[in-house]
């Protein structure tokens, strides 16, 4: 457990942190509660503002390596920044989705989860690395199905 403290409050953690505020949470919106940080602003810069943010996110995940965090926790915090980076592409609505979607706050608690108490992170990170795995598998088979059913109904139809 003194290992652990030792390294929640190592500096690197709390420069982690500081860029996760700064990227996601740095400026409030006046009057509510609701903060937005650098990283939807840039991704307002068409074509390569998301690939830019993602960057930085990965710098995230790079240090989280460096603090021992499993494979299966990088793998998500790597799903993370991937779907912030492919749907921020979609014009208008990938824009909004940056504003809600917080994927340096998901990967930081994901980092701390895993500093804190380590086997039960994995343990986690690993449940839905399989349950991932599952969904895919399911829509593989959806889509193949459809393939075969569409295939069929133009050779009913043709003939």
């Amino acid at each position: 457990m003194t290992q652990t403290l030792q390294v929640r409050s190592e500096p690197r953690v709390e420069r982690l942190r500081a860029l996760t505020r700064v990227l996601d949470d740095g400026f409030r919106v006046p009057g509510t509660k609701y903060r937005f940080g650098l990283d939807p602003i840039i991704g307002l810069v068409p074509g390569i503002g998301d690939a830019i943010g993602a960057i930085f996110s990965v710098f995230i995940v790079f240090q989280a390596a460096r603090l021992g965090a499993p494979k299966a926790t990088l793998f998500r915090m790597m799903s993370n920044i991937g779907l912030d980076t492919i749907v921020g592409e979609i014009p208008l609505l990938g824009d909004l989705f940056d504003f809600g979607w917080k994927a340096n706050t998901k990967n930081m608690a994901l980092l701390e989860k895993h500093l804190q108490q380590p086997v039960t992170a994995h343990r986690a990170s690993r449940q839905v690395l399989a349950l991932v795995a599952v969904g895919l598998l399911l829509i593989l088979a959806v889509v193949i199905g459809l393939g075969v059913w569409v295939a069929n109904m133009t050779v009913v139809r043709v003939s």
